[in-house]
């Protein structure tokens, strides 16, 4: 038994890493390598006015500089949103002196802390216009971005989102310049792949657009939800609607430079993921919703490795006190070791294509990757320990319990 527990823990990232790069690719060549550059974007006479969505809470410090950016779009017809959520240091002083500044711009006081699910709502529900762009209160949205968007909804009338490509800003610690290896040759390439071969499990909500009818249709954001990007498109792609990928719409974000803050990112992920994986139990039981079965079967994959992963290293760290008959024999591929070897050099290749791909988007990117060799330490652990962790407190989580910010993600205590 513990031999092919050994076995699938070893190939199961290797398989996962082989279908990722080759999605990717096949994305590239299909739909990205004939397009102009970023700063280049087709400027259609059709397109539609957009309205930008910026949720804050406890933001004081970038939210002058994100609506700067966001009021600096190059586009013909918008409008900038942005919706103070309850926020408790000078957030709303900071809008309050700037909503004069701009007519384009627009403020929303919230009373209390009520999430961003509650915040994104509030906003779609006093937009002017059916195409909402949604972005984070400390990002800083690329001027090109909403021409890149809006074409696919108005090429395609069944597409309800359009998930951007969030770029790393502070690269000035570890942690920020491997998360910039992450973001590329996980989360861009994930993206790719997924769009290939049918749905995309999630919108990134530091930089995603919305046609507000879509979205309408589903019931808007759900208040109950860690993370309203997962949940609000598993609503939208189960209603039968479309998720597109846009690597050319950036949106330049904030990342954790702690370890605290790290964890607490990735917990509320993880989290999130298991609330919107027990939410949808049933979609294996919904023929109409086939496309969504490879998304639901490799997350029910993912938390088994992860808990076996767990359970692997607890006998690994067993066995180097006491070595049992249980430990995989020597040959066997069991992480460290030859398997150590071959998940790194295929950990590296993957990273080297996650910089070709997005290295058009992001000069200097290829000057990172040296850092790159700590993701497997650092954020292999922190997912499967953050994924182990998670689905208890799912489980034991009250039902319908609203889920509130609690501070940006990036270690920073909140204000008491």
């Amino acid at each position: 038994m513990w031999p092919r527990v050994f076995d699938f823990v070893f190939y199961y990232p290797l398989v996962m890493s082989a279908l990722w790069m080759g999605g990717a690719l096949l994305f590239y060549f299909t739909r990205e390598y004939r397009e102009p550059r970023y700063q280049n974007p087709v400027r259609r006479p059709d397109s539609p006015p957009v309205s930008v969505l910026i949720p804050c809470y406890n933001e004081g410090a970038n939210v002058e500089e994100t609506l700067q950016h966001a009021l600096a779009l190059d586009y013909p017809d918008f409008e900038v949103i942005a919706i103070n959520d309850g926020s408790r240091d000078d957030t709303g002083a900071v809008l309050d002196r700037l909503v004069g500044t701009n007519p384009r711009l627009r403020v929303v006081h919230l009373a209390s802390n009520q999430g961003k699910a509650m915040a994104l709502q509030a906003g779609a529900l006093l937009a002017k216009h059916e195409i909402l762009i949604g972005i984070d209160g400390d990002a800083l949205l690329d001027r090109y971005a909403a021409h890149w968007i809006v074409r696919h909804f108005v090429d395609n009338p069944r597409v309800a989102a359009v998930t951007g490509n969030p770029r790393i800003r502070n690269r000035s610690t570890l942690l920020g310049r491997v998360q910039i290896g992450e973001f590329s040759s996980t989360v861009g390439m994930i993206k790719r792949a997924q769009k290939m071969f049918g749905c995309i499990f999630t919108v990134s909500g530091v930089i995603a657009a919305f046609r507000k009818s879509a979205v309408h249709s589903v019931g808007y954001w759900s208040p109950d939800m860690l993370t309203e990007d997962i949940d609000i498109s598993w609503k939208l792609q189960r209603a039968g609607w479309q998720i597109e990928f846009e690597p050319h719409a950036l949106a330049w974000i904030l990342t954790p430079e702690t370890v605290k803050g790290l964890w607490r990112q990735r917990l509320r992920w993880a989290t999130g993921g298991a609330q919107v994986f027990v939410k949808n139990l049933d979609v294996l039981g919904h023929p109409l919703s086939s496309p969504l079965w490879p998304l639901f079967i490799e997350m029910i994959a993912s938390l088994i490795w992860s808990y076996l992963l767990f359970a692997t290293l607890v006998l690994w760290g067993y066995g180097l006190l006491f070595p049992p008959d249980l430990v995989a024999d020597e040959g066997s591929p069991m992480w460290p070791g030859s398997a150590g070897e071959i998940l790194s050099t295929v950990c590296l290749l993957q990273f080297a294509l996650g910089v070709w791909l997005d290295g058009r988007y992001d000069r200097g990117l290829g000057r990172n990757y040296y850092w790159l060799i700590w993701y497997p330490l650092v954020f292999w652990v922190i997912h499967f320990s953050a994924t182990v962790v998670a689905y208890p407190r799912v489980l034991l989580r009250r039902r319908n319990k609203r889920a509130r910010w609690i501070s940006p993600d990036r270690g920073i205590r909140p204000p008491d």
